[in-house]
């Protein structure tokens, strides 16, 4: 059985950073697309970064290019999102999940995990 568990969230203030973990069990990622999206109150799931568990070019939303970095540990089978440089706006709870397609589409995202809060205050 997948299990996805994401940790990591917490409260830190506009300009500091924070780094979410996916801990990632049940199957061999290797072929898998992972994902990170987050989701404001009231407002959609949003797409905000992603790569392929087995390497190569990462990906990420405008609103987090520069800020944000995506990356694994195959040893740990985890998944690391670096939030630098955090604002207000990038408050959310904030999902891992896996699929077979590299897309910003969450619907195309087979497993998720249960989420963790991100909570930038200004």
């Amino acid at each position: 059985q997948v299990q996805l568990v994401e940790s990591g969230g917490g409260l830190v203030q506009a300009g500091g950073s924070l780094r979410l973990s996916c801990a990632a069990s049940g199957r061999t990622f290797s072929s898998y697309a992972m994902g990170w999206f987050r989701q404001a109150p009231g407002k959609e799931r949003e797409f905000v970064a992603g790569m392929w568990w087995s390497g190569g070019s990462t990906y990420y939303a405008d609103s987090v290019k520069g800020r944000f970095t995506i990356s694994r540990d195959n040893a740990k089978n985890t998944v690391f999102l670096q939030m630098n440089s955090l604002k207000p706006e990038d408050t959310a709870v904030y999902y891992c999940a896996a699929g077979f397609h590299r897309t910003s589409d969450p619907k195309m995202y087979d497993y998720w995990g249960q989420g963790t809060q991100v909570t930038v205050s200004s």
